[in-house]
């Protein structure tokens, strides 16, 4: 569905040459949820213009939805749909009158887009709103319309460019549901975010990008595989002994002790976890607190990087 080498995009600014994306390869199978993951002013969105033929490329070529994105620009953007940051609706226009008008866009009959914009809003839950106009409804209810108008004409690939920044947790996870079932009816969704938590619970497959470069690609899991095993942490009164004993563990790496918490990375913390706690009641180590966590993608970024996603995003 989306095929491209060596993409590129260099901006001038107050006299100087910025490489915003530098030769990046994508590769996305037709019915494939991928996250372009990264954080602000790493390339995502100028990555994203490209591909939808809004940003012409210094260098590279690409292939979307069949078409040739220098030389059929037109051809491609009837075969996606394209929901950009911010709002894509007229605040003083009523919601039906916006989705009819973007379905009428596409070449649809006014009767065509009408049946389309109810049978949406309803699986958007938007019905009750289709007479408001645009601009009374909060910002969860303008991201679902956004969305609808984005899928009105049923295209083969939809882009969202971080489609939920903005809204409140409860918005987002209603907006994680809804894209959920466009990818299940078998809609292929490339998607930019920052929000790691968005990209482990949405996507198939992940491409970290990092200063226009991409520096990880894979499904949350295999990502997270590279990380140096599961994080295992527990406080005790004596964290010596404690420790004496966690180094035993087979294949334990990073064996840390900071006051009264010993940490330390195991390929599986949760079936090393039993064998540790006899071992540590054996030895009448008492504990105050114990947990292990799964690598996350902020550690996969950290890893590949040398610093935190959180850290760079905020940066």
């Amino acid at each position: 569905m989306i095929k491209a080498r060596g993409l590129a995009r260099q901006f001038r600014t107050r006299g100087q040459t910025v490489d915003a994306v530098q030769g990046v390869d994508i590769d996305v199978a037709p019915g494939e949820l991928v996250g372009f993951l990264g954080p602000n002013g790493a390339g995502k969105s100028t990555t994203l213009r490209m591909l939808t033929t809004l940003l012409k490329p210094t260098a590279g070529e690409a292939q979307v939805a069949g078409c040739d994105l220098l030389t059929d620009p037109a051809g491609v953007r009837k075969r996606i749909g394209y929901v950009a940051q911010g709002h894509g609706s007229g605040d003083e226009q009523k919601v039906i009158d916006e989705a009819v008008l973007q379905g009428r866009f596409y070449g649809l009959s006014a009767a065509e887009a009408r049946r389309r914009a109810d049978e949406l809003f309803e699986r958007l839950e938007l019905a009750d709103f289709a007479g408001r106009v645009a601009g009374a409804l909060s910002g969860g209810q303008k991201r679902r319309l956004d969305i609808a108008m984005g899928v009105l004409h049923e295209p083969e690939l939809l882009f969202l460019d971080e489609p939920s920044a903005g809204l409140d947790p409860q918005s987002r996870s209603n907006l994680w549901g809804h894209i959920r079932t466009l990818h299940q009816a078998g809609t292929t969704i490339f998607l930019t975010t920052h929000y790691l938590d968005e990209a482990d619970a949405l996507c198939d497959r992940i491409m970290v990008i990092d200063h226009g470069k991409i520096v990880a690609e894979g499904t949350p899991d295999s990502l997270k595989s590279q990380v140096a095993g599961d994080l295992v942490q527990f406080e005790t009164d004596t964290p010596a002994v404690a420790a004496e004993i966690a180094a035993k563990v087979d294949g334990a790496k990073e064996l840390h002790v900071e006051g009264n918490t010993v940490r330390f990375r195991v390929s599986r913390g949760d079936t090393e976890l039993p064998s540790l706690l006899r071992a540590l009641d054996q030895a009448d180590v008492a504990l105050l607190s114990v947990q292990v966590q799964r690598p996350t993608l902020d550690d996969v970024f950290l890893t590949m990087t040398g610093r935190s996603l959180r850290e760079a995003s905020n940066a």
